[in-house]
């Protein structure tokens, strides 16, 4: 399992997505689960995986493979908008469940996977789509401007209550991290380090990516503060009266 969001704001795009594949007490594995294709001053295009390690590795190679294809060829660097992209990324995963997905249904192992895509390329604004497994995706809109794949359940009662369009990349970064913290804390599956990226509007290059790991002062800091102003609120709400 694993924690991705992404989140489309006035101001650009952010990205976060944790590294844990497989927990256990006695195996823990760690891969990025991020991937950016950038040519600067033309596009950025950023992939969030969730689900099934190999299928989304196998995805990511398709993708890889068909970018160095002969010239003329339709690729993720000659798509003239992010939505083409995003039919080359539903067709590169049901290739790779047409592929795989008979023999890993044999073993019983599940070989769903859902991607967040989102980036900009000159021309046009910055856009979001959200993967299904089946291939199919869905677009973020003014009413739903972030997307999470994987264990979304803890995290998202943060961004519910903080996150709208005009926040600014501070503060989404900061409740973005409070988001994964509050997921870490609830399930063993989702884990540092944390990958985030932040992909300024009209900018066509990466602003910062950055890799937060255990022991980060910031996040640490975040964490230690998050829980103990938690109790602290917990603790100043009157208890119910019809219990007294």
């Amino acid at each position: 399992m694993t924690y991705c969001v992404a989140i489309s704001l006035d101001s650009g795009m952010l990205f976060a997505s944790d590294s844990r594949t497989n927990a256990g007490v006695d195996h823990v594995a760690t891969f990025s689960k991020m991937k950016v294709f950038e040519r600067k001053d033309e596009r950025v295009l950023v992939l969030l995986s969730s689900g099934n390690l190999a299928i989304t590795q196998g995805v990511i190679n398709i993708l890889d493979r068909h970018a160095h294809a002969e010239p003329g060829s339709e690729t993720i660097w000659s798509a003239r908008s992010l939505y083409d992209v995003a039919t080359m990324v539903g067709d590169a995963l049901r290739e790779m469940q047409r592929r795989d997905g008979p023999y890993l249904m044999q073993g019983n192992i599940d070989f769903n996977a859902t991607l967040l895509l989102g980036g900009q390329i000159a021309g046009e604004q910055p856009r979001l789509f959200n993967i299904y497994s089946q291939g199919n995706f869905i677009e973020a809109t003014p009413d739903s401007i972030y997307f999470q794949v994987g264990e979304s359940k803890y995290g998202k009662p943060v961004l519910d209550r903080v996150i709208s369009s005009g926040t600014s990349v501070a503060e989404a970064a900061k409740c973005v991290l409070i988001s994964f913290d509050s997921t870490i804390r609830s399930n063993i599956s989702v884990g540092l380090p944390v990958e985030m990226l932040w992909l300024p509007k009209d900018s066509m290059r990466v602003g910062i990516h950055k890799r937060i790991a255990e022991g980060d002062p910031y996040f640490t800091m975040l964490r230690q503060g998050w829980g103990g102003g938690l109790r602290r609120v917990f603790g100043e709400l009157p208890n119910p009266d019809w219990l007294s």
